[in-house]
């Protein structure tokens, strides 16, 4: 019951409430929320039932369609802001996929996890710096956690630097098929670890679409754009180190 309703007028509506099918009480009653509809119903069987010779007070009915007016305008106001936020979502969505589509051909720095290797000559990956360095290591590790390339390189300065790898091992022979883990080490210089970080720098090749978001297509390989740490200039031949000795 509605609590702007007259004791009057929830005698009569209780009252004959119970003179109707049992079923069509128990389906407003269940309703944990009531709702407009449940509401206009509500207020039609009160003056449906009400006693003629002592009518609803006009104030009250007036109290009442007031709430009702209020209750169905916050039904469509929540109706307009769902729409809204949905709208906003497939806007916002649409205006990312075209920018990132723009990225097409462009040079970018990845975040470094995982390198995959499906058969592709070599690829371009670096580690960055913190500070000046007297020792950094680089381990490649197969899926097995096996250890098959090992690799010092010579730039040991604060900063971003680049080196390639040819996907070949320590003996020379190219690797399997597969993804690849890489680990950095470094060692400052008075002998103390160093935190140093990889990337990866390849082109955007392509933009794929999927319920899991925009994926950018790097080396035949596909990567969030979550994982994009900067759009950079097309590297000058001679920058890399040489990953392969």
């Amino acid at each position: 019951m509605v609590s702007t309703i007259d004791k009057q007028g929830q005698t009569v509506v209780q009252s004959s409430q119970t003179a109707q099918n049992s079923s069509s009480k128990g389906t407003i009653n269940s309703k944990s929320i009531m709702g407009k509809d449940d509401f206009l119903k509500l207020m039609i069987t009160q003056l449906k039932y009400q006693d003629p010779l002592s009518p609803l007070d006009g104030s009250e009915f007036a109290a009442q369609l007031a709430q009702f007016s209020s209750l169905e305008q916050l039904h469509n106001l929540n109706e307009s802001v769902k729409q809204s936020v949905d709208a906003n979502y497939l806007l916002i969505q649409s205006v990312n996929n075209t920018m990132t589509a723009n990225l097409i051909g462009k040079e970018t720095k990845i975040s470094l996890s995982t390198i995959n290797y499906h058969g592709q000559d070599s690829i371009t990956f670096g580690y960055t710096l913190p500070g000046n360095a007297k020792d950094v290591t680089i381990k490649i590790y197969d899926e097995n956690n096996n250890l098959v390339k090992t690799i010092n390189p010579k730039d040991l300065s604060k900063g971003d630097h680049k080196l390639s790898w040819d996907f070949t091992d320590n003996n020379g022979e190219k690797v399997k098929n597969g993804n690849y883990r890489i680990e950095i080490s470094a060692k400052g210089l008075n002998g103390e670890d160093m935190k140093a970080s990889g990337f990866l720098i390849g082109v955007i090749s392509g933009i794929k679409f999927t319920q899991n978001g925009t994926k950018l297509i790097i080396d035949g390989s596909e990567y969030d754009v979550s994982d994009v740490l900067e759009i950079i200039q097309p590297q000058q031949q001679g920058e890399e180190d040489d990953g392969n000795g």
